[in-house]
């Protein structure tokens, strides 16, 4: 086993120049034509930042927010407090998840309005929106008791299945493709796509070198780490090694002189330090990880080693968020040959770590 330092990294040291996001139904300028957007989720995570970039005689925007009645209602407010008579026409979408792509249909409705995303992510999500009204697959149902639900939590599960696209208006039938290094014009300046992997299939983040701004997503946050989850549609996918490539990649291909406009959280000064601490962080769960299976153990077994704490019903979005993260960890070891898994008679998976270990 790897000789590395258990310590938790040093925290980076991150600069938010400003004193705070702006009210519901505002905006706030963060750069020349740039302006910042906060709308409410009904999460947990409560918000999510969105961007509108000035472009020419109209606006474009960078996400969305969740379809809700309450997202609309802001985004109503945002238009008739506005002095700016300009339309929304272009509508850049950084990846599937409901935040992020919930009003993206909403916006094509009006006229001469384009949807921006990367293939994945728009074939992915209307893939996700197909599972409306089905029953709960088998297979499904098989992974989660592999790693050791109970039938109370697979009950619920089937309850819950299929509501994805409850959460969106629909996409509209064409798109317009974002591609790794395209370089669009936007308001008459170039900003450059830069996909990452791992927590998502193909996201798409900004970055404008003449503004020194780079718009992240999800995939780079300043206070909280992005879900990197592995799902039923895949179960042995290694997302987790995709996500620590597109850490590396990002700090090739993005100068540490931005200013990060993320998803969630602030705007920040700091990306390679950040980088840095996320990748550190991650082989340090991941050895921690593998200590902790010296005597086998099952996906919801390894909870209090990866989040400190144990996680089960009766929530059943905490528990799924966390099975498929610790799935995550636990395949990416798989992958390195440091742990071996086996399923037992009731179909329940058991990881060890191998003895070269």
């Amino acid at each position: 086993m790897d000789d590395l330092d258990l310590a938790p990294p040093p925290k980076p040291i991150l600069r938010y120049p400003f004193e705070g996001p702006p009210a519901s139904g505002q905006s706030m300028e963060v750069a020349p034509g740039v302006r910042w957007i906060r709308m409410h989720l009904p999460y947990a995570l409560d918000h999510i930042n969105v961007w509108a970039l000035e472009d020419g005689k109209s606006w474009a925007i960078v996400d969305t927010g969740v379809r809700t009645e309450r997202t609309v209602a802001t985004w109503r407010e945002l238009f008739e407090r506005s002095s700016d008579p300009r339309p929304i026409r272009r509508v850049f979408v950084t990846h599937m998840h409901p935040d992020h792509v919930g009003m993206a249909g909403w916006f094509a409705r009006r006229p001469n309005t384009e949807v921006w995303m990367t293939r994945l992510e728009y074939l992915s999500c209307r893939a996700a929106v197909s599972d409306s009204g089905r029953e709960a697959p088998r297979v499904a149902l098989d992974f989660y008791r592999a790693a050791g639900w109970s039938e109370a939590a697979l009950e619920s599960y089937r309850a819950r299945f299929g509501n994805f696209g409850t959460h969106i208006h629909a996409l509209p039938d064409s798109y317009c493709r974002l591609r790794d290094g395209q370089e669009l014009r936007i308001g008459g300046r170039l900003w450059r796509v830069v996909t990452g992997n791992g927590h998502s299939p193909e996201h798409a983040c900004l970055y404008c070198p003449e503004l020194r701004l780079f718009i992240s997503g999800d995939q780079v946050l300043p206070r909280i780490s992005s879900n990197v989850s592995v799902y039923p549609t895949e179960p042995a996918a290694n997302p987790l090694a995709d996500w620590l490539a597109s850490l590396r990649k990002l700090r090739e291909q993005v100068p540490d002189d931005v200013l990060v406009l993320p998803a969630h959280n602030e705007c920040f000064h700091g990306l390679h330090a950040r980088l840095d601490y996320l990748e550190r962080s991650q082989l340090r769960v991941l050895q921690r990880l593998e200590r902790a299976l010296a005597e086998p153990r099952r996906v919801i077994d390894v909870f209090p080693t990866l989040f400190n704490r144990a996680i089960g019903e009766p929530d059943m979005t905490q528990l799924g968020l966390a099975t498929g993260e610790a799935i995550a960890c636990l395949n990416y070891l798989a992958f390195e040959g440091r742990v071996r898994r086996e399923a037992d008679g009731h179909g329940v998976v058991w990881y060890k770590r191998t003895r070269n270990s």
